[in-house]
């Protein structure tokens, strides 16, 4: 019974077993060859893989490295994720800084222009948060100067002379929450400034600080594009008062707090707006500390301890007027002076004559008695 169990079908042939000795045809190799060739494929194949994962690996860690090493220029501290570069000229930017920074610290440079995408070395991938440019001279900001820095929060742009800002300039800072403009305007900068925040598109912006630039009037058309913005930072300008068109401004815009102090304001009707703004509400955190500069009589006093009649416009309106219709009455007077002279100028002319001839009689007479009286001859035939 076993052996029908393994019988082969009749129909099917047996497979030869090649036996130690036995030649082996040549057409049999051939037909094994390409199983041998398809296997040496996949070896070739697996190795070159290899090849290029060890290469991939090898350059990405020496990419890494290299991005993490400081630059010779800089102080870089891992554990505060802040980098601090001195001795940087013109428009020289570290462009081989590690990625772990969020703050690097650029104050007391020398660096005049802040070139066309300066900062974008390592693109969307730098992590900055906190970029200090203070006390660099800085005196021009091209067109997408900060593009690249999508996480920037705090621009520290303080201490400089800014004389040219691109209208771009601050095109890309998304996430701006605090932007420091003290003490860097100059001439003409202060109205490019206020262009380049309108078009800045920087709708997170939550502190603006414009104190110390000489500025005499609010940049109206930042309201209007900063939606966020909480404080706005005027100290320390030029501002002699503040007109009704800026108060009803800030009025609209009731978040946000405004510091007015160091200012020299001129106490007289014009600050009417101002007077009654600070004393109707607390938009001005600083309210307090505004001191009159001029007239002399007022300077020193606190703008909110002025009396209403102090800058009352109706009564200083009244006052002029007065003083001109006084003015107008007395050249009347005088018009019709001339007028009586002039009708009567005949009779004045020989009034005067008459008073003339008179007076020259009289000094003949006192002249022929001089002359007696110092003649001694004379004298003796008198006696």
């Amino acid at each position: 019974m076993s052996s029908l169990f393994f019988q082969p079908p009749a129909n099917t042939r047996t497979a030869h077993v090649p036996r130690k000795g036995d030649s082996v045809s040549h057409s049999k190799m051939e037909k094994r060859k390409p199983w041998v060739d398809y296997r040496g494929n996949i070896r070739s194949l697996c190795i070159t893989k290899l090849l290029v994962f060890w290469a991939t690996t090898t350059c990405t860690q020496f990419f890494l490295a290299g991005a993490e090493r400081c630059p010779t220029t800089c102080t870089c501290e891992e554990n505060t994720r802040s980098i601090t570069c001195r001795n940087l000229q013109d428009s020289e930017i570290p462009t081989d800084l590690p990625q772990w920074v969020s703050t690097l610290n650029l104050t007391g440079n020398n660096i005049s222009t802040l070139v066309r995408e300066g900062f974008s070395f390592n693109a969307t991938h730098l992590e900055l948060s906190t970029l200090l440019l203070s006390g660099n001279n800085i005196q021009s900001i091209e067109e997408d100067a900060f593009l690249g820095l999508p996480s920037l929060q705090m621009l520290d742009l303080s201490r400089n002379r800014l004389v040219s800002i691109s209208l771009h300039a601050f095109h890309g800072l998304l996430e701006l929450r605090y932007l420091c403009l003290n003490d860097t305007l100059v001439d003409s900068a202060a109205a490019q400034v206020s262009g380049a925040l309108t078009t800045g598109n920087l709708p997170r912006l939550q502190r603006l600080d414009l104190s110390g630039n000489q500025l005499r009037t609010i940049p109206l058309d930042t309201f209007e594009t900063l939606s966020s913005l909480e404080a706005l930072d005027l100290t320390n300008n030029s501002f002699q008062t503040i007109g009704k068109e800026n108060i009803t401004k800030l009025s609209e815009h009731k978040a946000i707090r405004v510091y007015l102090a160091a200012n020299p304001f001129e106490c007289n009707c014009e600050l009417q707006s101002l007077y009654f703004w600070l004393k109707n509400g607390s938009q001005c955190v600083d309210a307090h500390r505004l001191l009159c500069w001029e007239p002399e009589g007022r300077r020193g006093l606190p703008i909110e301890k002025l009396r209403r009649e102090d800058v009352d416009c109706i009564n200083a309106d009244l006052e002029a007027v007065s003083y001109v219709f006084l003015g107008i009455v007395l050249a009347l007077i005088g018009i019709v002076f001339l007028m009586v002279l002039y009708l009567n100028r005949e009779g004045i002319k020989t009034w005067l004559n008459n008073i003339r001839e008179a007076c020259r009689d009289q000094m003949e007479v006192y002249h022929y008695r001089y002359e007696q009286d110092s003649d001694p001859r004379l004298a003796n035939v008198a006696v």
